[in-house]
């Protein structure tokens, strides 16, 4: 079996950052980690769950983070030290930050793709339900119900 390599990689501080074709990696190391995050393993967050990417730069004295929002978590409020003990967060210095950049790049790329993918399907999908509206096989209250679900509202 053919172990996959990462299309990029990223040193944070105490983290290590890897994206691949389908998933993104977060390998938790050094001790700043398990005083914030205990004994968290590493992380796989398949890019088909990604909702959001939050990036703020790093700065001469505070660190930058990228954080990650997935199907069905919730997402932390709170200042800096919210952000260390976010397990779906990868902290980073400026020295670090153009890695980071270049992931969070490729991440917005494939999930602009995903999206585009999406409402194509979507109309498509709207097309065929009208087409069975019209032609009486469902109620118009079933096409309705249908299309707020197609387009999530």
């Amino acid at each position: 079996m053919k172990i996959p390599k990462p299309i990029y990689t990223a040193e944070g501080t105490g983290d290590v950052l890897e994206l691949y074709e389908h998933k993104i990696t977060i390998k938790r190391t050094g001790l700043a980690n398990f005083l914030t995050k205990g004994l968290q393993g590493d992380k796989d967050i398949f890019l088909n769950q990604l909702t959001s990417i939050q990036f703020k730069p790093a700065g001469d004295f505070l660190s930058g983070y990228l954080r990650f929002g997935v199907l069905g978590g919730i997402e932390t409020r709170g200042g800096m030290g919210a952000v260390a003990a976010d397990e779906n967060a990868v902290m980073f210095s400026a020295s670090q930050q153009p890695a980071f950049e270049r992931i969070r790049a490729e991440l917005e790329k494939k999930l602009g793709e995903r999206a585009a993918d999406n409402s194509v399907g979507s109309i498509d999908d709207l097309e065929k339900l009208a087409e069975l509206r019209e032609r009486g096989i469902i109620t118009e209250e079933e096409f309705s119900a249908k299309k707020k679900q197609l387009l999530k509202i």
